[in-house]
């Protein structure tokens, strides 16, 4: 990964139009630490009204007057303690619309070295982080009976991650890795996560 301010200033992003959906970003943040850069996936806590125990990157619904960046900024420092700013976004993937009603921004950020982690407990029950190494992985694709579009897996921390999560981590790394201007709005969600 030598530059991906570059690869995300050349990719394309395409933004999908709400329709009754309400709007989200989550915070692809990238840091720089022992084992090269890498990034935070959480685990959030089994308590949450909504996906519980779900892998996930840091992030929730805008608040009134935020945009993707604003809130995906804010998310991040609730989460994890992690602050950044706008001048450290270093771009948008495409949007990708939930079966849970919303439509998720992606905002790809380097965050400053020498920030401790410390996560919410009441959001995360666990922190990982993935050297970019690791996320280049190939995703395995398989389908169900309750859609025609194929459910993406991340195999990850010893777990299957799914989407939206795995779908915006195989985006990251086909435009950031890869320099592939790869579509990730027509992947499914496990139907576990339809609610």
């Amino acid at each position: 990964m030598d530059d991906p301010a570059g690869a995300l200033r050349r990719f394309s992003r395409i933004p999908i139009p709400l329709a009754g959906r309400r709007p989200a970003a989550v915070a692809v943040a990238l840091s720089d630490g022992d084992g090269g850069p890498a990034i935070w996936l959480t685990r959030r806590a089994s308590g949450l009204r909504a996906h519980p125990g779900q892998f996930a990157l840091p992030g929730g619904r805008l608040d009134l007057g935020e945009d993707a960046v604003d809130a995906a900024l804010r998310e991040l420092h609730e989460e994890l303690g992690v602050s950044a700013v706008r001048s450290q976004c270093l771009g948008l993937l495409d949007d990708y619309p939930t079966r849970s009603g919303y439509v998720i921004t992606p905002v790809v950020v380097r965050v400053s070295g020498g920030q401790e982690v410390t996560p919410n407990p009441s959001e995360v029950a666990e922190v990982h982080r993935i050297p970019l190494t690791d996320l280049d992985v190939p995703p395995q694709f398989i389908r169900i009976p309750e859609s025609e579009r194929p459910v993406i897996q991340l195999p990850l921390v010893g777990h299957l991650v799914h989407a939206p999560t795995a779908a915006v981590l195989y985006q990251f790394r086909e435009v950031v890795l890869h320099r592939r201007d790869t579509r990730v709005a027509d992947l499914e969600q496990p139907v576990f996560a339809w609610r």
